[in-house]
């Protein structure tokens, strides 16, 4: 497996992306030492001043490793209702201005960003970062299957970890995660850690969008470094046992993964190892416009 690329990852080896340059520099080696060549770096939901700070930041550590592909930021544009380890008080709707801010503070590194499609002004925030470049990824949402498919209309190409943070699929309404499905534009991102997604769901997903999963690791800090108290962007984060929680709550708070591992629970859950190295090099890398 060559060019193992992660394009949703918050940290490791005890770091977070965007704390500072150092720390950056150290998360971007914990997980090459697990075989990642690339990864985009993920900023939790944060003041957009702080997050201007964090991309900064995150450019100066680009310039130094080029390891660091870009910025992906997951939020501050989600649904307080699925909000997962994000602080609400720092939610917000993507007005234009925000946007434009956001696009000004990221250019040339913002890659993508994750957006709840039933928020104010969503599907034109969609349009405008699609426009400008930025791969636009549902998440963090109540949408419907109908609402999640104009999203991907008005130039989504992404879903944030499928089945995490979003309605599921029903009967009635199969949710964000069927309409990718349905729609072989979009690619699929999934946290194959066991906790996340159940294996026996990992395993149907690549058997019903063969050539769009993307396998991300959702990684904080604590990624190859031993369990104990983190934090994530505002949030105090308790690891045992390699499961992130926010502390005092059962609330998943990413995870402690490596794209390394994520393969091998894709390959013991009956996924064909080349279709699960291709979800972690390949795929994303063609997401990202790389091959």
């Amino acid at each position: 497996m060559i060019a193992v690329i992660d394009l949703h990852c918050h940290g490791g080896g005890g770091a977070a992306f965007g704390t500072g340059v150092d720390e950056t520099l150290r998360a971007l080696e914990a997980h090459a030492a697990h075989g990642t060549a690339g990864i985009v770096a993920s900023l939790v939901t944060a003041p957009a001043s702080e997050l201007a700070r964090q991309l900064d930041v995150l450019r100066e550590a680009s310039d130094a490793d080029a390891r660091l592909l870009g910025a992906h930021l997951e939020g501050p544009f989600l649904a307080p209702e699925r909000k997962g380890a994000h602080d609400a008080a720092h939610l917000s709707a993507p007005t234009p201005t925000m946007v434009d801010d956001l696009l000004a503070a990221g250019q040339g590194l913002l890659r993508q960003v994750t957006i709840a499609p039933e928020l104010p002004g969503a599907l034109d925030a969609i349009a405008a970062f699609a426009a400008a470049g930025v791969i636009p990824a549902v998440g963090h949402t109540t949408a419907s299957a109908s609402l999640a498919a104009e999203a991907f209309d008005a130039g989504a190409r992404l879903v944030t970890h499928a089945f995490n943070a979003m309605p599921g699929i029903t009967a009635r309404d199969p949710g964000p995660v069927g309409a990718a499905l349905a729609d072989e534009r979009v690619a699929i991102e999934v946290i194959a850690d066991g906790i996340h997604v159940d294996p026996t769901l990992v395993r149907l997903l690549f058997r019903a969008a063969p050539g769009r999963v993307v396998l991300v690791t959702d990684a904080m800090a604590a990624a190859g470094a031993p369990d104990g108290t983190y934090r994530l962007g505002s949030l105090d984060v308790v690891v045992a046992r390699g499961r992130a929680v926010v502390a005092g709550t059962d609330t998943l708070a990413g995870s402690t993964l490596t794209l390394a591992r994520a393969v091998d629970v894709c390959v013991a859950a009956g996924v064909p190892r080349e279709e699960a190295e291709a979800a972690a090099s390949t795929v994303p890398a063609t997401v990202l416009g790389l091959a």
